[in-house]
């Protein structure tokens, strides 16, 4: 029986090795660049001037094909950006404001309070445009995905030449950090492609970083408040540790003399 019993779990393994080692050569994609980040940790805080520059790829490079559904112009002002400048940004934009009588759709310029509308009216506009695939909502790809950040750029950054023995379909770019390698989205960053407003170099893995650090902000804008608040517990409970420790001591000390409390 024991026999028969790790004879059976063998062949059980080799299968699941076996599928593992097939899906991994069928779709498997390059560990990411393992990058620091200044939000990283439990002190971590947001490198504000890079999440500016990396607004204004998003602004000028990202926005053509990517939303920020679950953004708002307004959320900017937390980046040190000015009303006036921020209500410039929004009515750069046309959103739609419930219909009219006929039933058509109301348009009107963007506000502050507004979210960052989509470049395509529906998914089928989407995907006509990007070669069948519909670009995803950028608004909490930072934290959906696994090692979201160095994904983020190693993606970003990882554009190549397909390998002699990789075939990639027309429209398609390869990238290694991509399942499968074949990727929709063509490269989307080339030095020079912006001229940031603090004099930066914009290089490819400036911008990148860049463009990651903004999108980290939008997809955790309280990650500076909720490190603040974890320090503060962490503190409050150091210090009730201590104040515990020393009242036990001092009522426990009388017990430990040999006092009797109940001798008159």
């Amino acid at each position: 029986m024991t026999m028969k019993l790790a004879k059976t779990i063998a062949i059980a393994l080799t299968a699941v090795a076996g599928f593992a080692g097939t899906a991994m050569g069928a779709g498997a994609a390059k560990h990411p660049m393992q990058m620091e980040w200044s939000f990283e940790g439990p002190t971590g805080t947001y490198d504000l001037a890079s999440a500016q520059r990396g607004w204004q790829i998003y602004k000028n490079v990202c926005s053509a094909c990517h939303s920020l559904k679950y953004f708002r112009f307004r959320n900017l002002a937390e980046l040190g950006y000015e009303e006036d400048m921020i209500k410039a940004w929004a009515a750069e934009y046309t959103v739609v404001d419930g219909v009219d009588d006929a039933g058509d759709p109301k348009e009107r310029n963007g506000l502050p309070q507004d979210a960052f509308p989509s470049p395509f009216p529906n998914p089928e506009a989407a995907a006509a445009s990007n070669g069948g695939a519909v670009p995803p909502d950028l608004s909490l790809i930072a934290k959906a995905r696994h090692d979201g950040p160095n994904y983020l750029y190693s993606l970003l950054t990882g554009y190549e030449d397909a390998p002699a023995d990789h075939e990639a379909p027309a429209g398609k770019s390869y990238n290694p950090y991509f399942p499968g390698g074949n990727i929709s989205m063509a490269p989307p960053l080339m030095e020079g492609i912006v001229e940031y407003e603090d004099g930066t170099a914009a290089t490819e893995e400036q911008m990148a970083k860049d463009v990651v650090n903004f999108l980290m902000y939008v997809a955790e804008p309280k990650l500076e408040a909720r490190h603040h608040m974890g320090l503060n517990v962490l503190l409050y409970l150091l210090v009730l540790v201590v104040v515990l420790y020393f009242s036990m001591k001092k009522i426990w000390k009388p017990v430990k003399e040999g006092k009797n409390f109940y001798k008159k």
